[in-house]
Protein backbone atom coordinates (compact mmCIF):
# COMPACT_ATOMS: atom_id res chain seq x y z
CA UNK A 1 0.00 0.00 0.00
CA UNK A 2 2.67 2.38 1.06
CA UNK A 3 4.51 1.90 -2.47
CA UNK A 4 1.49 2.29 -4.53
CA UNK A 5 1.38 5.74 -2.32
CA UNK A 6 4.62 7.03 -3.88
CA UNK A 7 3.44 6.53 -7.03
CA UNK A 8 3.18 9.82 -9.26
CA UNK A 9 -0.50 11.12 -9.24
CA UNK A 10 -0.35 13.82 -12.25
CA UNK A 11 1.56 14.13 -15.50
CA UNK A 12 3.79 16.70 -14.03
CA UNK A 13 4.73 14.61 -11.04
CA UNK A 14 5.32 11.19 -13.34
CA UNK A 15 7.63 13.26 -16.05
CA UNK A 16 9.61 14.67 -12.96
CA UNK A 17 10.08 11.82 -11.45
CA UNK A 18 11.73 10.12 -14.62
CA UNK A 19 14.28 13.17 -14.18
CA UNK A 20 12.74 14.04 -18.10
CA UNK A 21 12.72 17.93 -18.88
CA UNK A 22 9.19 19.37 -20.43
CA UNK A 23 7.27 21.57 -21.94
CA UNK A 24 3.20 21.58 -22.62
CA UNK A 25 1.97 23.06 -25.99
CA UNK A 26 -2.31 23.70 -25.90
CA UNK A 27 -2.97 21.93 -29.19
CA UNK A 28 -6.71 23.09 -28.78
CA UNK A 29 -8.25 25.73 -31.38
CA UNK A 30 -4.33 27.10 -32.17
CA UNK A 31 -1.33 25.99 -31.03
CA UNK A 32 0.67 28.04 -28.56
CA UNK A 33 3.16 27.29 -25.89
CA UNK A 34 0.94 26.22 -22.29
CA UNK A 35 3.02 27.27 -18.73
CA UNK A 36 3.85 24.53 -16.28
CA UNK A 37 2.48 26.18 -13.53
CA UNK A 38 -0.70 26.92 -15.83
CA UNK A 39 -0.61 23.10 -16.84
CA UNK A 40 -0.16 21.83 -13.31
CA UNK A 41 -3.10 23.68 -12.40
CA UNK A 42 -5.58 22.44 -15.43
CA UNK A 43 -4.15 18.96 -14.66
CA UNK A 44 -5.12 19.19 -10.87
CA UNK A 45 -8.73 20.62 -11.52
CA UNK A 46 -8.03 24.08 -10.60
CA UNK A 47 -8.35 25.79 -13.53
CA UNK A 48 -10.47 25.36 -16.60
CA UNK A 49 -8.69 24.21 -20.04
CA UNK A 50 -8.58 27.64 -22.08
CA UNK A 51 -9.66 26.72 -25.35
CA UNK A 52 -11.97 23.48 -25.24
CA UNK A 53 -12.48 22.03 -28.44
CA UNK A 54 -14.85 19.09 -28.71
CA UNK A 55 -15.19 19.13 -25.27
CA UNK A 56 -11.93 17.91 -24.28
CA UNK A 57 -8.28 19.30 -23.59
CA UNK A 58 -5.53 18.92 -26.39
CA UNK A 59 -2.11 18.72 -25.55
CA UNK A 60 1.36 18.14 -26.56
CA UNK A 61 3.85 17.13 -24.25
CA UNK A 62 7.77 17.79 -25.66
CA UNK A 63 9.87 15.33 -23.46
CA UNK A 64 13.67 15.57 -23.75
CA UNK A 65 16.72 14.29 -21.28
CA UNK A 66 18.68 17.51 -20.20
CA UNK A 67 21.67 15.44 -20.72
CA UNK A 68 20.84 14.46 -24.22
CA UNK A 69 18.39 17.33 -25.53
CA UNK A 70 18.40 15.45 -29.36
CA UNK A 71 16.36 12.61 -27.73
CA UNK A 72 13.26 13.78 -27.45
CA UNK A 73 9.69 12.40 -27.36
CA UNK A 74 6.13 14.03 -27.76
CA UNK A 75 2.66 12.58 -26.45
CA UNK A 76 0.01 13.99 -27.75
CA UNK A 77 -2.89 13.57 -25.73
CA UNK A 78 -6.94 14.75 -25.01
CA UNK A 79 -8.15 14.81 -21.71
CA UNK A 80 -12.28 15.02 -21.29
CA UNK A 81 -14.07 17.99 -19.57
CA UNK A 82 -16.20 18.80 -17.23
CA UNK A 83 -19.42 21.24 -17.73
CA UNK A 84 -16.90 23.69 -16.23
CA UNK A 85 -14.31 23.17 -18.54
CA UNK A 86 -12.24 21.44 -16.00
CA UNK A 87 -10.36 18.26 -16.78
CA UNK A 88 -12.07 15.39 -15.49
CA UNK A 89 -10.11 13.71 -12.34
CA UNK A 90 -10.83 10.47 -13.02
CA UNK A 91 -9.52 10.39 -16.73
CA UNK A 92 -6.33 12.04 -15.32
CA UNK A 93 -5.96 9.65 -12.89
CA UNK A 94 -6.59 6.82 -15.59
CA UNK A 95 -3.80 8.31 -17.79
CA UNK A 96 -1.52 8.85 -14.85
CA UNK A 97 -1.70 4.93 -14.37
CA UNK A 98 -1.21 3.55 -18.09
CA UNK A 99 1.54 5.77 -18.25
CA UNK A 100 2.98 4.70 -15.44
CA UNK A 101 2.54 0.95 -16.45
CA UNK A 102 3.95 1.20 -19.78
CA UNK A 103 6.62 3.36 -18.84
CA UNK A 104 7.58 0.59 -15.92
CA UNK A 105 7.14 -2.09 -18.86
CA UNK A 106 9.17 -0.69 -21.34
CA UNK A 107 12.94 -1.88 -22.28
CA UNK A 108 14.22 1.82 -21.52
CA UNK A 109 11.88 2.79 -18.65
CA UNK A 110 11.89 6.06 -19.88
CA UNK A 111 8.90 8.40 -20.96
CA UNK A 112 9.33 8.03 -24.51
CA UNK A 113 6.45 7.60 -27.25
CA UNK A 114 6.12 3.33 -26.85
CA UNK A 115 4.21 4.73 -23.65
CA UNK A 116 1.12 5.60 -25.47
CA UNK A 117 0.65 2.05 -26.86
CA UNK A 118 -2.84 1.03 -26.85
CA UNK A 119 -3.47 4.58 -24.95
CA UNK A 120 -7.15 6.15 -25.47
CA UNK A 121 -5.97 9.65 -24.31
CA UNK A 122 -3.57 10.06 -27.45
CA UNK A 123 -4.08 11.43 -30.71
CA UNK A 124 -2.60 12.14 -34.12
CA UNK A 125 -2.46 15.69 -35.02
CA UNK A 126 -3.61 16.02 -38.94
CA UNK A 127 -0.82 17.20 -41.17
CA UNK A 128 -0.81 20.91 -40.94
CA UNK A 129 -1.36 20.94 -37.60
CA UNK A 130 1.76 18.59 -37.07
CA UNK A 131 4.18 20.66 -39.62
CA UNK A 132 3.16 23.48 -37.21
CA UNK A 133 4.10 22.15 -33.81
CA UNK A 134 7.19 20.20 -35.30
CA UNK A 135 8.11 24.15 -36.32
CA UNK A 136 7.09 25.81 -33.50
CA UNK A 137 8.85 22.88 -30.99
CA UNK A 138 11.87 23.27 -33.45
CA UNK A 139 11.92 26.81 -32.56
CA UNK A 140 11.35 26.60 -29.04
CA UNK A 141 14.37 23.97 -28.32
CA UNK A 142 16.35 26.52 -30.03
CA UNK A 143 17.22 23.85 -32.89
CA UNK A 144 17.51 24.32 -36.37
CA UNK A 145 14.28 24.41 -38.82
CA UNK A 146 13.79 21.17 -41.28
CA UNK A 147 15.68 21.30 -43.74
CA UNK A 148 12.97 22.17 -46.03
CA UNK A 149 12.90 26.06 -44.40
CA UNK A 150 15.76 27.38 -47.05
CA UNK A 151 14.33 26.64 -50.00
CA UNK A 152 10.76 27.51 -48.94
CA UNK A 153 12.46 30.96 -47.48
CA UNK A 154 14.16 31.68 -50.39
CA UNK A 155 10.57 31.37 -52.50
CA UNK A 156 9.37 34.03 -50.11
CA UNK A 157 12.63 36.45 -50.45
CA UNK A 158 11.81 36.26 -54.38
CA UNK A 159 14.87 34.14 -54.89
CA UNK A 160 13.03 31.62 -56.76
CA UNK A 161 10.22 31.85 -59.45
CA UNK A 162 6.63 31.95 -58.26
CA UNK A 163 5.59 29.57 -60.40
CA UNK A 164 7.89 27.21 -58.76
CA UNK A 165 5.54 27.02 -55.51
CA UNK A 166 4.88 23.25 -55.93
CA UNK A 167 8.51 21.85 -55.31
CA UNK A 168 7.92 23.74 -51.80
CA UNK A 169 7.62 21.53 -48.84
CA UNK A 170 4.58 21.77 -46.30
CA UNK A 171 7.14 21.38 -43.33
CA UNK A 172 8.98 24.41 -45.18
CA UNK A 173 6.12 26.59 -45.22
CA UNK A 174 5.54 26.12 -41.74
CA UNK A 175 8.87 27.02 -40.54
CA UNK A 176 9.02 30.16 -42.36
CA UNK A 177 5.28 31.24 -40.54
CA UNK A 178 6.71 29.80 -37.19
CA UNK A 179 9.76 31.97 -37.58
CA UNK A 180 8.08 35.36 -38.99
CA UNK A 181 10.40 37.45 -37.06
CA UNK A 182 13.61 36.03 -38.15
CA UNK A 183 15.64 37.08 -40.93
CA UNK A 184 12.88 39.20 -42.84
CA UNK A 185 10.47 36.35 -42.76
CA UNK A 186 7.51 38.37 -41.99
CA UNK A 187 8.80 41.37 -44.86
CA UNK A 188 9.11 38.90 -47.42
CA UNK A 189 5.82 37.04 -46.79
CA UNK A 190 3.87 40.75 -46.87
CA UNK A 191 5.56 41.22 -50.08
CA UNK A 192 4.59 37.92 -51.80
CA UNK A 193 0.76 38.23 -50.77
CA UNK A 194 -0.70 40.51 -53.36
CA UNK A 195 1.00 37.96 -56.43
CA UNK A 196 0.37 35.24 -54.01
CA UNK A 197 -1.16 31.92 -55.78
CA UNK A 198 -4.55 30.73 -54.69
CA UNK A 199 -3.46 27.42 -53.60
CA UNK A 200 -0.15 28.79 -51.42
CA UNK A 201 -2.67 31.35 -49.40
CA UNK A 202 -5.05 28.65 -48.65
CA UNK A 203 -2.28 26.72 -47.71
CA UNK A 204 -0.55 29.32 -45.53
CA UNK A 205 -3.26 30.30 -43.80
CA UNK A 206 -4.24 27.45 -41.38
CA UNK A 207 -0.49 27.91 -40.08
CA UNK A 208 -1.18 31.54 -39.32
CA UNK A 209 -3.62 30.87 -37.33
CA UNK A 210 -0.94 29.97 -34.76
CA UNK A 211 1.03 33.12 -34.78
CA UNK A 212 -0.14 36.78 -33.77
CA UNK A 213 0.47 38.71 -36.27
CA UNK A 214 1.99 42.23 -36.55
CA UNK A 215 -0.02 45.22 -37.41
CA UNK A 216 1.63 44.88 -41.16
CA UNK A 217 1.29 41.74 -41.74
CA UNK A 218 -2.50 41.77 -40.30
CA UNK A 219 -2.97 44.90 -42.88
CA UNK A 220 -1.78 42.93 -45.57
CA UNK A 221 -4.23 39.97 -44.92
CA UNK A 222 -6.99 42.41 -44.82
CA UNK A 223 -6.66 43.91 -47.96
CA UNK A 224 -6.77 40.45 -49.45
CA UNK A 225 -9.92 39.79 -47.24
CA UNK A 226 -11.66 43.35 -48.45
CA UNK A 227 -12.01 42.00 -52.26
CA UNK A 228 -12.76 38.42 -51.23
CA UNK A 229 -15.99 39.30 -49.60
CA UNK A 230 -17.49 40.68 -53.06
CA UNK A 231 -15.95 37.41 -54.97
CA UNK A 232 -17.56 34.02 -54.96
CA UNK A 233 -14.68 32.03 -53.05
CA UNK A 234 -15.66 30.98 -50.03
CA UNK A 235 -12.74 28.81 -49.51
CA UNK A 236 -10.44 32.21 -49.31
CA UNK A 237 -12.56 34.11 -47.75
CA UNK A 238 -12.72 30.92 -44.72
CA UNK A 239 -8.65 30.75 -45.21
CA UNK A 240 -8.10 34.82 -44.71
CA UNK A 241 -10.43 34.44 -41.55
CA UNK A 242 -8.34 31.80 -40.09
CA UNK A 243 -4.84 33.91 -40.87
CA UNK A 244 -6.22 37.23 -38.86
CA UNK A 245 -8.08 35.16 -36.17
CA UNK A 246 -5.42 35.29 -33.85
CA UNK A 247 -4.97 39.18 -33.90
CA UNK A 248 -4.90 40.87 -30.81
CA UNK A 249 -6.64 44.13 -31.53
CA UNK A 250 -10.65 42.74 -30.34
CA UNK A 251 -12.12 46.12 -31.68
CA UNK A 252 -10.27 45.11 -35.16
CA UNK A 253 -11.43 42.06 -34.96
CA UNK A 254 -15.04 42.89 -34.49
CA UNK A 255 -15.21 45.07 -37.27
CA UNK A 256 -13.59 42.45 -39.74
CA UNK A 257 -15.86 39.61 -38.63
CA UNK A 258 -18.89 41.76 -38.52
CA UNK A 259 -17.77 42.58 -42.05
CA UNK A 260 -17.94 38.85 -43.04
CA UNK A 261 -21.19 38.28 -41.27
CA UNK A 262 -22.64 40.92 -43.62
CA UNK A 263 -20.93 39.15 -46.54
CA UNK A 264 -22.70 36.65 -49.08
CA UNK A 265 -20.25 34.64 -47.51
CA UNK A 266 -22.04 34.47 -43.55
CA UNK A 267 -24.26 31.41 -44.39
CA UNK A 268 -21.51 29.07 -45.92
CA UNK A 269 -20.67 26.22 -43.28
CA UNK A 270 -17.21 26.85 -43.58
CA UNK A 271 -17.19 30.71 -43.44
CA UNK A 272 -19.33 29.86 -40.27
CA UNK A 273 -17.43 27.93 -38.46
CA UNK A 274 -14.12 29.70 -38.90
CA UNK A 275 -15.79 32.17 -37.16
CA UNK A 276 -17.06 30.14 -34.13
CA UNK A 277 -13.86 27.84 -33.61
CA UNK A 278 -11.42 30.73 -34.46
CA UNK A 279 -12.50 33.89 -33.95
CA UNK A 280 -14.67 33.25 -31.12
CA UNK A 281 -13.45 36.46 -28.84
CA UNK A 282 -15.17 38.35 -31.13
CA UNK A 283 -18.62 37.12 -30.47
CA UNK A 284 -18.18 38.37 -27.03
CA UNK A 285 -19.69 41.73 -28.48
CA UNK A 286 -23.41 40.83 -28.24
CA UNK A 287 -24.08 42.90 -31.69
CA UNK A 288 -21.38 40.85 -33.49
CA UNK A 289 -22.96 37.44 -31.63
CA UNK A 290 -26.38 38.24 -32.79
CA UNK A 291 -25.38 38.79 -36.38
CA UNK A 292 -23.67 35.65 -36.12
CA UNK A 293 -26.90 33.54 -34.94
CA UNK A 294 -29.09 34.99 -37.58
CA UNK A 295 -26.82 34.10 -40.47
CA UNK A 296 -26.03 30.70 -38.50
CA UNK A 297 -29.70 30.23 -38.10
CA UNK A 298 -30.23 30.47 -42.01
CA UNK A 299 -27.04 29.09 -43.15
CA UNK A 300 -26.03 26.08 -45.02
CA UNK A 301 -24.81 24.04 -42.19
CA UNK A 302 -28.56 23.78 -41.48
CA UNK A 303 -30.25 22.31 -38.08
CA UNK A 304 -27.44 20.22 -37.57
CA UNK A 305 -24.67 22.78 -38.65
CA UNK A 306 -26.78 25.20 -35.80
CA UNK A 307 -26.71 22.82 -32.65
CA UNK A 308 -23.41 21.42 -33.11
CA UNK A 309 -21.96 24.94 -33.39
CA UNK A 310 -23.85 26.22 -30.37
CA UNK A 311 -23.20 22.93 -28.54
CA UNK A 312 -18.72 23.67 -28.19
CA UNK A 313 -19.75 27.79 -28.08
CA UNK A 314 -21.91 27.04 -24.99
CA UNK A 315 -19.06 24.76 -23.21
CA UNK A 316 -17.24 28.45 -22.27
CA UNK A 317 -19.21 29.76 -19.61
CA UNK A 318 -18.81 33.66 -20.66
CA UNK A 319 -20.15 32.69 -24.30
CA UNK A 320 -22.93 30.32 -22.48
CA UNK A 321 -24.06 33.60 -20.74
CA UNK A 322 -24.16 35.38 -23.55
CA UNK A 323 -26.01 33.05 -25.81
CA UNK A 324 -28.94 32.69 -23.44
CA UNK A 325 -29.03 36.00 -23.47
CA UNK A 326 -29.29 36.22 -27.33
CA UNK A 327 -32.04 33.55 -27.30
CA UNK A 328 -34.34 35.70 -24.89
CA UNK A 329 -33.95 38.44 -27.38
CA UNK A 330 -37.41 39.70 -28.27
CA UNK A 331 -36.31 40.86 -31.77
CA UNK A 332 -35.04 37.78 -32.62
CA UNK A 333 -36.19 36.61 -36.65
CA UNK A 334 -38.23 33.69 -37.31
CA UNK A 335 -35.72 31.69 -38.17
CA UNK A 336 -33.76 31.96 -35.50
CA UNK A 337 -36.80 30.88 -32.91
CA UNK A 338 -37.09 28.25 -34.84
CA UNK A 339 -33.35 26.99 -34.97
CA UNK A 340 -33.46 27.46 -30.79
CA UNK A 341 -36.77 25.82 -30.43
CA UNK A 342 -35.30 22.75 -33.07
CA UNK A 343 -32.19 22.50 -30.72
CA UNK A 344 -33.71 22.26 -27.37
CA UNK A 345 -37.07 21.44 -28.16
CA UNK A 346 -39.86 23.14 -28.57
CA UNK A 347 -40.23 23.21 -24.84
CA UNK A 348 -37.29 26.50 -24.93
CA UNK A 349 -39.17 29.82 -24.24
CA UNK A 350 -37.37 32.60 -22.76
CA UNK A 351 -38.71 34.53 -19.84
CA UNK A 352 -39.13 38.17 -21.19
CA UNK A 353 -37.77 39.52 -18.08
CA UNK A 354 -35.20 39.46 -15.11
Amino acid sequence: MSAENTLPDSLTELLRATGAALRIFDMGRRISKLPLERFRRIEDSQLPYPTPFQHQAWLAVLIWNPKQRDENAVWFLRLPLDEQGLVAPAARDDLVKRLIQNVINSRSGQPDEDALKDNPYSFTPEQSRMAAFHALAAREMKAPASPHYERAQAWFKGQLGLDEWPSLAYQGLADVIMRLDQEGNEQALCERLPDMPAAVLETLCPLLEHQQPSGRLHQALLELLHPALTEDNGNRVAALCRALSNGPDELAKQQWVSEVLASKHATQAEVITVIATRCESALLEPRVLSRFLEQLARGEAGQTGFSRILAELMFMPVHRALLLQAFRNPERSEALSQAIGEMFGQTFEAPTSH
